[in-house]
C-alpha cells in the first residue's frame, strides 16, 4: 500500500509531495496531463510563502529565476496619479523574515519537480487520470485509467522516454490516505462532497509577459503596481530577475451575450482579445494604454468561484482531503491563490507525521488548522474584487483612504506573519 495519494501535480501537489519528502514520507504523485507544463504566467509570493520555500531548501534555486519587487505601489487608473505605496525589499525581510517575490509559474513549478526528483522517494504517475475512488477501512482504492511512472530518481525528462513504466488501463492504487489537489475542477472533490459546481463571476483575467527590454523606459518597472479603475484593474510586476514584466487585466467580460465557459485558457481570436481590452481601457490614463498597446499575445482566463469554505469537513473526510483549489478557489484579488496551496501542503504534512493519531485525525486536525484562515483570505479576495472596481463614493472613499493611511492600509500583517 502505498503511504498517501496525490491527485494532482500543479503548484500544490508538487509542494506537498516536497513537505512530505522533507519529513521523510513517501508518496505517490498522480497526474492527469502526459507531462508537466504551466500556461500560466507570473505570480505573487508574500513572505508567508517564502519562508515555506526557504524551509523546504529552495533558496538558491529560487534566486536564480524571481524577482524581488522595490515596492507595492497603487495607482488610480484613470488619472495615472499614485494613492500610495509599501516598500518591499528590506522592510518585508526585518518585518516578517523573508523578501515579498514574484516569479513566473513554469519557473516555480520546475524548482520544485526538481526537488522532488532529486529527493528520491516519491512516484510520480504522468498521463494517469484518477477516473474514481473508493474509501474503505484502512485506507482509498484510486483507480488509475493508465499509468506513467516515474520512479524514485529518475527525471521528467527520463521519464517521458523508454525508462516510462506503462501498465494496462484501470489499474488499482491503495493508499492509506488521497489528497485532491487537482484545481477547481477537482474529481477528487466531486467524487466525495455533494457540494455545488463552481460558478461563473462575469470576469475575465487577461494575462501577458513582455520583455522589459521591449519597453521604453517609462513603461518599465521593478515594482508590483495596482491600477484601479471602474469595473477593472491592472497589476503589472517584474518575474525572471527582473527581465520580464507580467502584465495581468482583470475586468467584467464585454460579451453578456455568451455565457463563460468552463476552462483554464479560454481560446478567443487575438483580434478580439485586443479589441475588448482597448474598449475597456478607454478611459484610462496614457501609461496603461501606451502598455497594452506594446503587447500583441494575451492569454484570457474566466474566473469561476465556489462558496466560502464553512467548516473542517469541507476540507477532509475520513482518508480523504483537499488541498489548495480543490478545497478553497481563491479569486486574483489578493493573490493567493499559490500561496494558500502552499500554506495547507507545509501544514497537511506536518500532520502526517503526528504518527500518534489515526490517519483520519491527521487529516482532520490539518483541516482544522486550516479551514479558517483560507476562509478568511477567500473573503477578502471577493472584498478586493469590489474595492478594486469601485465606482462612485466608494471609489472616491478608496481613494482618500489609500491617500491618507496608504501602507497601513495596503500592509498586511495578518497574511505575512501567517
Amino acid at each position: 500500500m502505498s503511504d498517501l495519494a496525490i491527485v494532482g501535480a500543479g503548484l500544490g501537489g508538487l509542494s506537498l509531495a516536497l513537505a512530505l519528502q522533507q519529513a521523510g514520507q513517501a508518496c505517490t504523485l498522480v497526474e492527469r496531463a502526459p507531462e508537466l507544463t504551466e500556461v500560466g504566467a507570473g505570480i505573487q509570493l508574500g513572505p508567508h510563502v517564502m519562508r515555506r520555500l526557504y524551509g523546504w531548501g529552495l533558496k538558491e534555486a529560487l534566486h536564480e529565476r524571481i524577482a524581488l519587487p522595490e515596492a507595492l505601489e497603487a495607482r488610480d487608473a484613470l488619472r495615472g496619479t499614485q494613492l500610495a505605496t509599501l516598500p518591499l525589499g528590506s522592510y518585508c525581510e526585518q518585518r516578517y523574515g523573508a523578501p515579498y517575490a514574484t516569479v513566473h509559474r513554469a519557473d516555480l513549478q520546475a524548482a520544485l519537480l526538481r526537488a522532488v526528483e532529486q529527493g528520491g522517494n516519491t512516484v510520480l504517475r504522468l498521463n494517469t487520470p484518477c477516473s474514481s475512488w473508493v474509501e474503505q477501512h484502512d485506507g482509498v482504492t484510486l483507480e488509475l485509467a493508465s499509468v506513467s511512472a516515474l520512479a524514485p530518481g529518475q527525471t521528467l525528462a527520463q521519464g517521458q522516454g523508454a525508462a516510462t513504466q506503462t501498465s494496462p488501463a484501470k489499474v488499482p492504487l491503495h493508499a492509506s490516505a488521497l489528497i485532491g489537489a487537482d484545481g477547481l475542477w477537482s474529481r477528487v472533490r466531486a467524487s466525495g462532497w455533494a457540494l455545488p459546481e463552481p460558478v461563473s463571476t462575469g470576469h475575465l483575467a487577461y494575462r501577458a509577459m513582455v520583455p522589459q527590454a521591449l519597453l521604453p523606459e517609462r513603461l518599465r518597472s521593478q515594482t508590483v503596481t495596482v491600477w484601479m479603475g471602474p469595473h477593472l484593474h491592472l497589476v503589472t510586476y517584474p518575474v525572471r530577475q527582473g527581465e520580464w514584466l507580467n502584465v495581468v487585466v482583470l475586468m467584467q467580460a464585454q460579451d453578456t451575450h455568451h455565457p463563460l465557459t468552463p476552462g483554464w485558457d479560454l481560446a478567443r481570436h487575438p483580434h478580439d482579445m485586443a479589441a475588448d481590452l482597448q474598449a475597456a481601457m478607454r478611459g484610462c490614463c496614457a501609461g496603461v494604454r501606451d502598455l497594452l498597446s506594446m503587447i500583441e499575445q494575451w492569454r484570457v482566463w474566466p474566473l469561476f468561484v465556489r462558496d466560502t469554505l464553512a467548516g473542517p469537513d469541507q476540507m477532509a473526510r475520513g482518508h480523504v482531503a483537499l488541498l489548495g483549489d480543490a478545497a478553497h478557489p481563491m479569486l486574483p484579488y489578493l493573490a493567493q491563490g499559490a500561496g494558500m496551496a502552499m500554506e495547507d501542503a507545509d501544514c497537511l504534512a506536518q500532520c502526517w507525521t503526528q504518527t500518534d493519531l489515526t490517519i483520519p485525525q491527521r487529516l482532520h486536525r490539518y483541516a482544522v488548522a486550516r479551514w479558517q484562515r483560507n476562509a478568511r483570505v477567500q473573503l477578502q479576495s471577493r472584498r478586493n474584487a469590489d474595492i478594486f472596481h469601485a465606482t462612485g463614493w466608494m471609489r472616491w472613499g478608496r481613494d482618500l483612504g489609500l491617500k491618507l493611511m496608504g501602507q497601513r492600509l495596503m500592509d498586511q500583517p495578518w497574511l505575512f506573519s501567517g
